[in-house]
């Protein structure tokens, strides 16, 4: 079973600079904005790119839309033998719909 945290624990953990935000939207989506410091990998590009990511001992975050989704990729990447066995991975729970903080939006694009 995948953990999930509170929007307000990871806009906290993210304050702390603790936590890894992985957003798995679409693109389009995290470009509208999204939490500030996250890497976008949407779910349908998860299983090819997961090696791609330089990851770190740093425990690691999966936010969707509604949070359904990103337990599923919590799953993927935890399984992931590029990821830590001391990390956790975890999922936001409710999503980017239960998200109450400020947005960063993508200046690059």
């Amino acid at each position: 079973m995948v953990e999930e945290l509170t929007p307000e624990e990871v806009h906290e953990r993210v304050e702390e600079g603790t936590i890894r935000v992985v957003d798995t939207r679409p693109e389009s989506q995290f470009n509208r904005g999204h939490i500030p410091g996250a890497i976008n990998l949407p779910l349908g590009e998860l299983p090819r790119r997961v090696d791609e990511i330089e990851w770190d001992e740093t425990d690691i975050v999966c936010a969707c839309p509604i949070g359904q989704s990103s337990i599923q990729a919590a799953k993927l990447i935890d399984s992931y033998e590029g990821v830590d066995d001391d990390v956790t991975v975890a999922s936001m729970a409710g999503g980017y719909r239960e998200w109450a903080f400020e947005l960063e939006p993508d200046d690059a694009k």
